[in-house]
């Protein structure tokens, strides 16, 4: 058992926020909010403590893309790279690829969950079940359809969550339902559905949408497309890539504006740039340079981004959203979006002791991971 006293700063803790506080850990959970005498003192210095950053959109870090090398070693390294920077807890995400590396990939994090890697809490394949008219940087050579193989191999029981991105107007009717079925996270994105397509994928399980506004069928008077969907509705969660490119602020605090904030979450869509000394990659065969933080193909194409977690918090509050909203966006939000409330996101009792020591001007000085300083 181990305890922790934090001084000098803010704590979102507990549900509310306070100055400072105590709480004791054991066997990686947060057992109670007290400490006895010989508990670790830690000034913040001014800064902040907060919740482990949860991100669901992690393509890669630390100079590894995820798609080169679905293996344990490759998410080891992106889970430091992005420790580093205050997220304790993702999903790697596999762009659209063949479905032997599909394969590979599900079973990677698996023997990365039960080898204990830190963080990794399940798998994102983002694609190939999407859309040629909103690709993105994606390679369409690799877009197919759900059929009965790839539902079997989405479908099996797995260690972590499983979240899938598709286009719901390029997959077949009933496929959201057989994913949600079997406990699948299913959000839409790179979809060009109109409003009553994605209306019809929300009803039928469809629980998220993946980068708001990118690569998606934009709200038009008369047809509101996907973004129209989402804005209108109160219970889908929708993720936002906070980079100073990916999204005007105006469009930014229209949607903050437009529905409940708890159904928002920040998304890094991090490359191997974020954490790496060098900054330039490969991807899909075609070389993507970083320009003022923004990852970008040969024609200009957004490649993702060099974002990550603390970033994304930073530029959201200096957009004059709450320090609490905000972090809640990067932990709270997005552990409720998988289900693992319960496990993470949160300050609380019975939670994961994954915490963040931020500074003043919110860059990380500290991430603990199940009670475990990273760094």
């Amino acid at each position: 058992m181990t305890g922790f006293v934090f001084r000098g700063g803010r704590v979102l803790a507990d549900g509310g926020e306070q100055d400072g506080c105590a709480f004791t850990v054991a066997d990686g959970r947060i057992a109670a909010f007290h400490a006895d005498r010989d508990a670790q003192a830690i000034d913040l210095d001014g800064g902040w403590l907060v919740p482990g950053f949860v991100d669901t959109q992690v393509n890669g870090g630390g100079g590894v893309l995820f798609n080169d090398a679905p293996t344990p070693a490759t998410i080891a390294t992106i889970g430091a790279a992005h420790a580093r920077y205050g997220t304790t807890a993702f999903l790697p995400t596999l762009i659209s690829d063949r479905l032997d590396v599909v394969a590979a990939a599900l079973d990677a994090v698996d023997a990365a969950i039960e080898a204990g890697v830190p963080g990794v809490i399940g798998i994102h394949v983002e694609g190939p079940f999407l859309s040629p008219d909103r690709k993105g940087i994606h390679d369409p050579v690799h877009f197919r359809a759900l059929d009965d193989d790839a539902l079997a191999l989405l479908t099996r029981p797995r260690r972590g969550v499983v979240m899938v991105t598709l286009a719901p107007e390029r997959n077949p009717a009933g496929a959201i339902e057989t994913l949600t079925a079997a406990g699948v996270i299913v959000s839409i994105g790179h979809s060009d559905a109109t409003y009553a397509q994605a209306r019809a994928a929300i009803d039928a399980g469809a629980r998220g949408v993946t980068h708001l506004y990118n690569a998606m069928s934009p709200l038009r008077h008369r047809e509101p497309g996907v973004v129209g969907a989402v804005l209108e509705d109160r219970t889908v969660y929708a993720g936002l890539i906070v980079d100073g490119a990916h999204l005007h602020p105006a469009a930014i605090r229209i949607a903050l504006a437009a529905r409940p904030i708890d159904r928002f979450m920040l998304v890094t869509d991090a490359m191997p740039s974020v954490g790496a000394a060098s900054k330039d990659f490969v991807l899909n065969g075609q070389p993507i340079r970083v320009e003022n933080g923004v990852c970008v193909g040969a024609d200009g194409t957004l490649a993702g981004c060099d974002l990550d977690m603390a970033q994304a918090v930073a530029n959201l509050h200096d957009l004059g959203v709450a320090m609490h909203d905000a972090v809640a966006m990067a932990s709270a939000n997005p552990a409720a979006f998988l289900r693992l409330s319960h496990r993470i996101g949160t300050l609380s009792v019975g939670n994961q002791a994954d915490f963040v020591w931020l500074d003043a001007a919110l860059r990380v000085r500290g991430t603990w991971i199940g009670g475990v300083r990273i760094v």
